[in-house]
């Protein structure tokens, strides 16, 4: 009787389906030695928690752990009230001592639990090149960094567990059962060398503090691969407390995802475009009054100075922007249009984070005059300092333009390995 109906509440009673979660991979850097030292791995955290229905007195409980958590007493007290609610976290990843002296209290109603978590050994370090592990949705992934852009081989996959159970909850071993064993995620090394982010992070904020700057970038490359070996933002964040950040935008990566105008330092580009098309050398000569005058507007070197006759080498050694401009109208509107994009400047570098966006370049698209004299020595056009410092080393690659890329290698859990080979983007310049 029924027997289709009685047959699926049984197998809803016996059967277990379980979903099997994998280890997330850890993030490494590595020193010029090749030394790795984890900059992401997990850790088991003491977690408090409450059970509300247990605790007798909540006034008196919440008065004494919130000192001890930090957590105000209101908001403390209302969460221990929750009389049905049968278990209450009250605190994260807490410090062993914590834990210790919450044990020690032995009150009723409250306890430790062990969870896991993401740790990053370096604080802020390097911080907007990992990003952190944190809640998305209705689950945890990574958010920003390689955390991001690498989540799917970081977090390898689920596995599962389908068989039966008897009545004390216990698998049935002698039943046939399926198992896909959950693959771990892959360990991430970087490209970034520990000292040397150090030394960028710190000179970076002294040079900050020396102007009273609202922040900056800094930037260490190696031209020849487009490997790079320091990537240091200001202001930063510690992703071991990302909960605790009150302006997001720190999140961001300034040295990707802010765009300004370069000014002077783009002159090396405008003096490129010159030279590889042969309409200078860097012994040609101009004489410079001070000024250009383009339609109804006025161009002067940056200290209102004529400096008379100066080689295309000098124009580059005091800064002349008249000089840039000399430069730039002798190669003409489309060549040096043509110069700048073959550069990278207007797209993006293809770095292997997340939100990267390109510099602006669409005043060259007018036609004025007067857009390609300022763009000549880096106004009216923006870059990112990704861009830049890409362009930059193209010029010390024999005018090679590579693309910068942060991870070094993904080392999977059977032992293979995927080994990010350097990549020419395109010849920007001759040699």
């Amino acid at each position: 009787v029924k027997y289709d109906f009685y047959e699926a509440v049984a197998d809803d009673q016996r059967g277990v389906d379980l979903k099997l979660s994998p280890e997330r991979g850890k993030i490494f850097v590595q020193d010029k030695s090749g030394k790795a030292q984890p900059a992401a791995l997990n850790k088991d955290w003491p977690l408090v928690y409450a059970v509300p229905k247990e605790i007798e007195n909540p006034e008196d409980v919440a008065s004494v752990l919130s000192p001890i958590l930090e957590i105000p007493l209101e908001e403390l007290l209302s969460r221990l009230k929750k009389e049905n609610d049968p278990y209450e976290p009250l605190a994260r990843k807490v410090s062993d001592e914590i834990a210790g002296q919450i044990k020690q209290l032995g009150i009723s109603g409250v306890g430790i639990a062990s969870e896991s978590g993401r740790f990053y050994p370096f604080d802020s370090l390097a911080s907007q090149i990992l990003g952190f592990f944190g809640p998305e949705g209705d689950k945890k992934a990574g958010r920003y960094g390689v955390e991001k852009f690498f989540n799917k081989e970081l977090e390898g996959t689920q596995g599962e567990l389908r068989g039966e159970k008897d009545g004390f909850g216990y698998i049935i071993s002698t039943v046939e059962k399926f198992i896909e064993p959950a693959k771990d995620g892959a360990d991430v090394y970087l490209t970034i060398d520990p000292n040397i982010q150090f030394a960028a992070e710190e000179k970076l904020k002294k040079a900050i503090e020396r102007w009273s700057a609202e922040g900056g970038s800094a930037i260490v490359m190696e031209p020849a691969t487009g490997k790079i070996l320091a990537l240091a933002n200001l202001p930063t964040f510690n992703p071991n407390e990302y909960s605790k950040v009150n302006e997001p935008k720190v999140f961001s990566n300034a040295a990707i995802q802010g765009v300004f105008e370069p000014g002077s330092v783009f002159k090396p580009f405008t003096m490129a475009a010159a030279l590889d098309t042969k309409v200078l050398s860097p012994s040609t000569a101009y004489i410079d009054e001070g000024e250009v005058k383009i339609g109804g507007y006025t161009i002067r070197n940056f200290n209102n100075q004529a400096f008379g006759k100066r080689t295309m080498t000098e124009v580059l050694e005091k800064s002349l922007n008249t000089g840039a401009v000399f430069a730039q109208r002798s190669a003409g509107k489309d060549v040096f249009k043509n110069y700048v994009k073959a550069f990278g400047f207007g797209e993006k570098t293809g770095v292997d984070l997340p939100f990267e966006v390109a510099g602006n370049i669409l005043n060259l698209n007018s036609g004025r005059e007067i857009n390609y004299a300022t763009a000549s020595f880096g106004q009216g056009i923006s870059a990112t300092p990704l861009e830049l410092i890409s362009a930059i080393s193209a010029i010390a690659n024999d005018g090679k333009l590579m693309r910068p890329y942060v991870v070094d290698k993904l080392i999977y859990k059977d032992g293979s390995e995927l080994k990010t080979e350097p990549e020419a983007v395109r010849q920007a310049i001759s040699p």
